[in-house]
């Protein structure tokens, strides 16, 4: 008889019959093979099986996985969800899309009330901004040709697929607007020969354009990011959005105050003030909305560190605006406070995330909690957990 290390959670089983055959001597009998139940009990009984009350019912190869506050604890020692192969190059875009995406609204405002100089600053940051997310995205894409694919086609439920739309967009929009500046900048003498009266024709269009998508480019990664199964980004998903757009605001008012001179700042220090109240309304009201167990990589480690100093830094960088802003050197030091605020904040928002996805009781305890609210409101035909 030979065995195998699965014999042991064989369970004990009855016997069957044995068929009788008659011997020349009249006595029974059998066929020489002896039942696998049989041999099941026997094991048993020599201690090679352990025992069940049920021997018609199969015993789990796998045992109950326990949950605590260790990853340790999950299916085989793993996490329960994979965290995106995403480095700080993506959260390199994030930044830098929130930046472009604030500076083309700026740029449009000034456009509107003839500020000539803060919209050829902003016009030219916003181009920057994106130019250097694009280059950060492609980079984390590994190979070119990858981004390229995004534009083949246009899908509505593809958070991504419809940012890559809205970045192709804005950055044909904000490089038409950006040149016609430039091109006033170094007195016309870029070799455009006709093209410049097309381009003197199409650069207030293309600054609109560039405006109307300034507010997508900025929150769309938040749907990006919140669109995962990243415990911290899915349960802030009715709000990230907010906290980006109004962290945007800060980061463009805090580039327009670096690089323009205070005289024609009026529009930036305004959208700055405003956006300080925003992001830190917002991103509070964020956090006491979310579950308490998935909030906690915001508030804790690196990630917790980088949200309160951007809190910090957008609080001082709006006081320094609103009683200093008319000083050309608290203008600019204001200026950085917020820009490295809003970078804090989507540095911090994105480590938040990937954190969440290695702790398997930010997955578990929230999908408990959702579950008893639906049953408390009378859901019981279904077992959905992951969405509210």
């Amino acid at each position: 008889m030979t065995t195998s290390e699965f014999d042991s959670y064989r369970p004990p089983e009855e016997p069957r019959r044995r068929r009788r055959r008659d011997r020349p001597d009249g006595r029974e009998k059998t066929d020489g093979r002896e039942d696998g139940r049989e041999q099941g009990n026997r094991r048993h009984r020599s201690g090679l099986a352990p025992s069940t009350s049920d021997g018609g019912r199969e015993m789990a190869m796998v045992p109950e996985p326990q949950f605590s506050n260790t990853a340790s604890d999950s299916y085989y020692g793993r996490p329960i969800v994979k965290a995106p192969p995403w480095d700080e190059r993506v959260a390199a875009y994030l930044v830098c899309g929130g930046i472009a995406g604030g500076s083309s609204l700026l740029a449009f405002g000034a456009q509107l009330t003839g500020r000539d100089v803060l919209r050829r600053n902003t016009r030219i940051t916003a181009l920057a901004a994106a130019g250097v997310g694009a280059v950060a995205l492609v980079a984390d894409l590994g190979r070119p040709e990858r981004f390229y694919n995004m534009m083949r086609t246009v899908k509505l439920s593809s958070p991504m697929s419809l940012g890559s739309w809205v970045l192709a967009g804005f950055s044909t929009g904000a490089g038409v607007a950006a040149a016609a500046d430039v091109d006033r900048m170094l007195g016309e003498k870029l070799p455009l020969g006709p093209l410049r009266g097309m381009l003197r024709a199409v650069e207030a269009p293309a600054g609109g354009l560039a405006a109307l998508l300034g507010a997508p480019l900025a929150g769309y990664t938040a749907v990006l990011l919140s669109d995962t199964a990243m415990p911290t980004w899915n349960d802030a998903k009715e709000d990230l959005p907010f906290v980006f757009v109004s962290s945007a605001s800060i980061a463009a008012s805090g580039m327009a105050m670096i690089t323009t001179p205070v005289r024609q700042t009026a529009p930036a220090r305004a959208l700055a003030v405003l956006g300080v109240v925003a992001d830190v309304v917002a991103t509070r009201y964020m956090e006491a909305r979310m579950d308490p167990v998935a909030v906690e990589p915001l508030e804790t480690g690196r990630p917790g560190m980088l949200m309160k100093w951007s809190e910090r830094l957008a609080i001082a960088g709006g006081i320094g605006t609103l009683l200093g802003g008319r000083n050309r050197v608290v203008a600019a030091v204001s200026g950085a406070a917020l820009v490295t605020a809003s970078a804090f904040t989507r540095f911090g928002v994105f480590y938040a995330g990937k954190d969440s996805a290695q702790d398997p009781r930010y997955t578990v305890e929230p999908q408990k909690r959702r579950l008893a609210a639906r049953r408390r409101a009378g859901i019981t035909d279904d077992s959905i957990t992951t969405v509210r």
